[in-house]
């Protein structure tokens, strides 16, 4: 099917010399080219300022701003810097009159296929309700090539595309831990559908959450998961799922996170809506894995 919608798209980039090379060839040469690719440089410190130059000096649909960086953060400064991005590519759009209908964020740390955009606006195409969509993502581990596992319903943060009526109803991007997961979660409230479609891949040069080390990441996760308002016997359930995955020790930096947000930070996300999702939707799961078990 032909696609006639356009789409614009963000990238936060923080120290990825090594990955926006790779990045910026799938992007390029995308079957539908984005009408606006605005690049977010988080205070990089390598040779990306230089790369992320001459890619805005060859196209003139490439734009490179500028932020006040800091250590790399998964977790409010990284939302802090996706929200700046998509907000920033709206107003771009709004005073140049680039019309778009789609809007994506891919972080700087993958590789595209070259249908990528072509395969999933053409999903958005076929459900008017769609709201977020991402792809799956794959890494290499020696020579194989993983998939990283989720449910189908929900959209991965940095691969990611929203239809554009999703986004402003949806206030933008929340500022939050795993800010991504809120975004699906405000979008279901607001009666849209999500979807991670497996036959869209985007290729990771390093597996998720692991830019700074899997036990970083992994405790990140559980600091998030105190934040949102995860039911803890569902933490639980996933601290044994983690020390029962390769490496092991992430379910400890899991709980290690959880604990911290506990004694630590002890706030948790305002948006009560939100967290009455998740204690609903553990409550559910709960029940359905209680069924099987007496079964």
């Amino acid at each position: 099917m032909a696609i006639e919608s356009g789409y614009i798209l963000i990238t936060p980039c923080k120290n990825e010399e090594k990955s926006l090379p790779e990045l910026a060839d799938s992007i390029i040469n995308q079957t539908i080219t984005p009408k606006l690719w605005l690049i977010v440089n988080d205070n990089s410190t390598d040779n990306s300022v230089k790369i992320l130059r001459d890619i805005e000096t060859k196209y003139s649909w490439v734009r490179v701003v500028a932020s006040e960086g800091q250590e790399r953060d998964l977790s409010f400064h990284y939302a802090k810097i996706v929200r700046y991005g998509l907000s920033l590519s709206m107003n771009i759009s709004s005073t140049e009159k680039i019309s778009f209908e789609y809007i994506g964020l891919i972080d700087a740390d993958m590789i595209l296929e070259k249908n990528f955009f072509e395969k999933i606006i053409g999903r958005f195409e076929q459900d008017p309700r769609l709201g977020v969509a991402s792809g799956s993502t794959a890494y290499f581990e020696a020579d194989n090539l993983i998939t990283e596992k989720g449910r189908d319903n929900l959209p991965i943060g940095g691969l990611r595309v929203w239809k554009r009526e999703c986004l402003i109803e949806t206030g933008v991007f929340p500022i939050s831990y795993s800010a991504d997961s809120v975004s699906n979660v405000l979008a279901v409230l607001h009666g849209w559908n999500t979807k991670k479609f497996e036959d869209i891949v985007g290729i990771q040069t390093r597996r998720t959450g692991s830019a700074e080390g899997l036990r970083k990441g992994y405790r990140t996760k559980g600091e998030s998961d105190y934040y949102r308002d995860y039911h803890p016997i569902y933490v639980l359930f996933k601290f044994v799922k983690y020390t029962s995955t390769h490496p092991f020790y992430i379910g400890i930096a899991y709980m290690e996170g959880y604990i911290k947000g506990i004694v630590k930070i002890k706030k948790k996300i305002s948006i009560p809506e939100v967290r009455q999702y998740y204690r609903k939707k553990h409550i559910e799961i709960g029940r359905y894995y209680a069924g099987k078990f007496k079964r």
